[in-house]
């Protein structure tokens, strides 16, 4: 039955209700009305306003808890889906619109997945250049330095000693840079490793006391999570250096029930109930890519926790995840 012949009807029942009420019942209009014929009438009234209130409530219930789920969707967490209840046009209602976001999360997956590896194609390519084009040419540049200084005057051989150590300055970071672009390490010696040594670099870099705690023979969980692992980490460790005004950061990578969990935990002054920024949703729309779920909240201590677990592939098993042998230490 359609909604609007439920509704017809429910207002025909109570209406005839109300007249054979009318017609069969010891009430009557006299002329001038009297009082207590007004308040029987008003009452009457009321009965049959609080009764279309009533059904008409229990009729549209589906259609509110519709209203709020529309208002608190977001894309970027997934799986949220409305239980399909009422009858009729309503039902299938709630029944299209859970299939829209069913469409709607499987299309944003997809565009952010390519979105994502024309990114990280970018990165690979500037990367590369830096090193190759750039860091080549300051590697000249300071062999020409060098060259010219061992046979200039003593005077200028000390200016010429600071533009060289400049020169080497830009050089390493550059070097740092192209490494964060693009992990070299991440694709030569596995997960963890990568993990150390950007650690090493945010440390040196920041200031930041980073511990780490990587638990041995983690599974093998290929190329792309492995990527999306250090990514979120990699912007855990910026938003501690730069937002968070944090001392202290702990990393752990460590199994789980579904396959391995990313923990990066920060004394500092925590989110404080602020909106996302691009940065934290740039870490949700990647671990939609391999069906990881991601939280971000206050940390058990202060601060600030970021939890990433990324499940398993489908298929056998594969051997252990390369790992440094050095799995605890503090930087």
């Amino acid at each position: 039955m359609s909604l609007f012949w439920r509704i017809f009807l429910l207002n025909a029942v109570v209406l005839v209700a109300a007249t054979t009420v009318l017609l069969l019942g010891p009430a009557t209009v006299s002329t001038p009305v009297l009082l207590t014929e007004v308040v029987i009438a008003a009452g009457g009234v009321g009965v049959m306003l609080a009764a279309n209130a009533v059904l008409f409530r229990l009729s549209l219930a589906p259609l509110q808890r519709l209203t709020r789920s529309m208002t608190t969707t977001d894309l970027l967490r997934p799986g949220r889906r409305l239980e399909v209840a009422g009858q009729g046009e309503i039902a299938d209602l709630i029944a299209t619109y859970n299939t829209m976001l069913d469409r709607l999360e499987a299309e944003r997956a997809a565009s952010s997945a390519l979105a994502l590896s024309a990114q990280e194609a970018e990165r690979r390519r500037i990367a590369q250049e830096l090193h190759d084009e750039v860091g080549q040419t300051l590697t000249v540049v300071l062999l020409d330095l060098k060259r010219v200084a061992d046979q200039v005057p003593a005077p200028l051989r000390e200016d010429l000693h600071r533009v060289q150590e400049t020169t080497r300055a830009g050089l390493d970071e550059i070097r740092w840079i192209a490494r964060r672009l693009r992990p070299g390490v991440l694709d030569e010696l596995g997960l963890t490793s990568a993990l150390t040594a950007l650690a090493h670099e945010v440390s040196a870099h920041a200031g930041l006391t980073i511990r780490r705690e990587y638990a041995p023979g983690l599974p093998e969980l290929g190329e792309q999570a492995e990527l999306v692992l250090y990514r979120v980490a990699q912007e855990s460790l910026t938003n501690a250096a730069r937002h968070a005004e944090a001392g202290k950061v702990d990393i752990r990578l460590r199994r789980c029930p579904v396959g391995v969990e990313l923990l990066v935990d920060d004394d500092g002054r925590g989110t404080g109930g602020a909106p996302e920024g691009s940065g934290i949703r740039g870490m949700r729309e990647r671990a939609l890519l391999i069906g990881a779920e991601l939280s971000v909240g206050p940390g058990p201590d202060g601060g600030t926790r970021v939890r990433m677990t990324v499940p398993l592939p489908p298929g056998p098993p594969g051997p252990p995840a390369p790992h440094s042998d050095r799995t605890k230490g503090d930087i």
